[in-house]
This record gives structure tokens, C-alpha cells and sequence, in this order.
């Protein structure tokens, strides 16, 4: 194991103002699914909606503008961008990391663009992590993303509650070599390749292009493709990748759950997160659960963060999880020592 530290330098973050509350939720369902339901099963009281100015690479830049701000960090100093915007984006086949490089004026970085879904932020810290202890000439990296994939959600599709959730935000953390605060310790990452296809929008690739007879449906084509084998795999091995994720980055940290203070999870159904709690020892103050933000993909985590300190939930010393999913199949864990 390697002795070099790679400390978080600070987060950043874009929320957009316009919301969609549980009840509008709830109507858009056609009365399947009620506005209590939605707050006490879905745990949604409300999810932030994106204007049309507020575009993925666009929110990324602007959560990336905060993160400096906060940090202090020159943007000259910043030798890598590792972007974890969705694809949903502005202009395909654009690159998210170099459009914020222009942004911030970072002009002495390259930057590549990572998609592991709502994972993508636990696994692009694993790889700044072993980029930074790997490359002697890499020091500071950047890490930041915007995500909106509520825009395709079909509130009449029932098999998609599960994504009823999805929501819009932007944002963006700088880890640094040698940054001896907020150490990024073990990680671990499970991939189940059986459900890569079960799940994502069924119109708009090369298979089942965009065309002027699916126009109207091709933007609300996210949905569960194979809704039964899907769910009825998650169920059998979801929760056990999850703890499996845990149990080893923390191996991985030299630490055991006992020693968590924190869980930074992505926003699920609330008995979900509150069995996820229960299982990791943990009450409902050493937690955010993100109810009035929705799901915001890989954001989550940097949210997640980002709200605790603002709140005093870490505290100097405080054991951190960052714990993600995301369709494909990924399960993702990291370990962060705050303070």
C-alpha cells in the first residue's frame, strides 16, 4: 500500500431552483401513485427540475466555479479533469471535461470523460486516487459533473417508480497528492454485466434511431427493459453487493463498520435507506437522506458530502461512506477520513 496521501481538497456544488414536488409527482402518475406515497414509500418531498439553460456540461462548470471558489484552488494548478457529467448532455459526441477546462481556465489540464452511471463519482475517486500515487507530474485533480436524466422519466410507466426519483444538480470535488485532510482511503466496486441492457433509453442509438414517427416518445424511452429478470437479480444480490462493497473498502482502509460515522448514499426508496443504516449500526443523524433534492445520479455522494459539513455532521476524524449504484450493474464503495 502506497504511503502517498491524497486528501479532498473541498466540493462544489449547482442545485437548480425549479422543483417538482411529490404531489406534482404523484398527478403525473394519473392517481397510480398517491402524494403521501410518494413522500413516505418513494421518500421523495420533492426533486429539482432543469431549465433549458441548464444543461449538464453547463451545471458541471458551475458546480467545478464553486468547488474553486470555496478551495481557493488556482485553476492553473489543476493538472487533470476527470468528468463524471451523464451523457445526456448538450451536444453529443462533445467532451464534457474539456468544455469545463475552457470554463475555468484550467489551461494546463487534460481532462478525460468517465461513465459508470450513478457510480461514476466513487469510481472516478479510485482512479484519481491511483493516478495521483501512480504519476509523479500529476498533483491536483479535478472531479465534476452535472447529471439531468429525470428528463426522460415516463410517470406513466409503473414499472419506472424506481426512477421517479431521478433529478438534476450539478457537482464537483478536487482531490490533491500530499493534502493530509479529508483522506481518500479504500475502495471497492462489484460489476454484474448480466443486467448491462435491463435497464436505459430504448430509443435514440444506433439500434432504434430517432426518427420524425418516435419524436414524442424517444425523450420519455427510459424504462426497465427487462422489468422482471431486473428486479427479481437486484433482489437477490443488490443488498449483499452493497455490504460487500462496504466491508472491503473498509478492509482495504485498515478499518472495520464499527469504525463509520458517516454514510454518504445516493438517494433510495426511504426503507431502503433506512435497512442500509440499520445494517452499518448507524442512525438517521449520521446520514442525509437527500428527500428534498431527489436522485441527482452520480452527484449524490459530493452532495451528500457537501451538506454534512455544512450541517456538522463530520466532524474531525469522522469515518465516511460513499456508497453508490448504478444500472449496468454497479455497486461502489469508498472510504473517506474527514478532518
Amino acid at each position: 500500500m502506497s504511503d502517498i496521501k491524497i486528501g479532498i481538497v473541498g466540493t462544489g456544488i449547482y442545485i437548480p431552483q425549479t422543483v417538482m414536488t411529490a404531489k406534482e409527482i404523484a398527478d403525473a402518475t394519473k392517481g397510480v401513485w398517491s402524494e403521501a406515497a410518494v413522500i413516505d414509500k418513494l421518500g421523495i418531498k420533492q426533486k429539482r427540475i432543469a431549465t433549458k439553460d441548464e444543461g449538464t456540461q453547463e451545471m458541471s462548470y458551475l458546480a467545478a466555479l464553486d468547488c474553486l471558489q470555496r478551495t481557493g484552488v488556482d485553476p492553473l494548478d489543476i493538472d487533470v479533469i476527470l468528468s463524471v457529467t451523464e451523457e445526456w448532455k448538450e451536444y453529443p459526441l462533445t467532451t464534457s471535461a474539456l468544455y469545463v477546462q475552457g470554463k475555468i481556465g484550467a489551461t494546463n489540464a487534460w481532462g478525460i470523460d468517465l461513465q459508470n452511471r450513478c457510480c461514476t463519482t466513487c469510481s472516478a475517486m479510485k482512479i484519481a486516487k491511483d493516478m495521483l500515487i501512480a504519476d509523479p507530474e500529476i498533483n491536483t485533480i479535478l472531479i465534476t459533473g452535472g447529471y439531468r436524466n429525470g428528463d426522460f422519466v415516463d410517470y406513466e410507466d409503473k414499472t419506472m417508480s424506481m426512477m421517479y426519483n431521478l433529478s438534476a444538480g450539478g457537482g464537483a470535488m478536487i482531490l490533491q497528492k500530499g493534502y493530509d485532510k479529508n483522506l481518500v482511503l479504500g475502495s471497492h466496486i462489484i460489476g454484474d454485466g448480466t443486467l448491462a441492457r435491463t435497464a436505459g433509453c430504448t430509443i435514440g442509438g444506433t439500434v432504434n434511431p430517432i426518427t420524425k414517427d418516435n419524436v414524442d416518445v424517444a425523450y420519455k424511452s427510459l424504462t426497465l427493459m427487462e422489468p422482471v429478470r431486473m428486479k427479481e437479480r437486484l433482489n437477490e444480490v443488490s443488498m449483499n453487493n452493497w455490504l460487500t462493497c462496504i466491508d472491503e473498502s473498509l478492509r482495504k482502509s485498515a478499518l472495520s463498520r464499527n469504525d463509520l460515522d458517516y454514510l454518504a448514499v445516493l438517494h433510495i426508496k426511504r426503507s431502503g435507506h433506512a435497512f442500509i443504516l440499520n445494517e452499518l449500526g448507524l442512525t438517521d443523524d449520521q446520514s442525509i437522506y437527500l428527500e428534498d433534492y431527489g436522485h441527482i445520479g452520480q452527484i449524490d455522494q459530493i452532495l451528500s458530502l457537501h451538506l454534512a459539513t455544512q450541517q456538522g455532521k463530520l466532524k474531525e476524524g469522522d469515518i465516511a461512506c460513499l456508497l453508490a449504484a448504478g444500472i449496468g450493474y454497479v455497486w461502489a464503495s469508498t472510504i473517506v477520513r474527514w478532518g
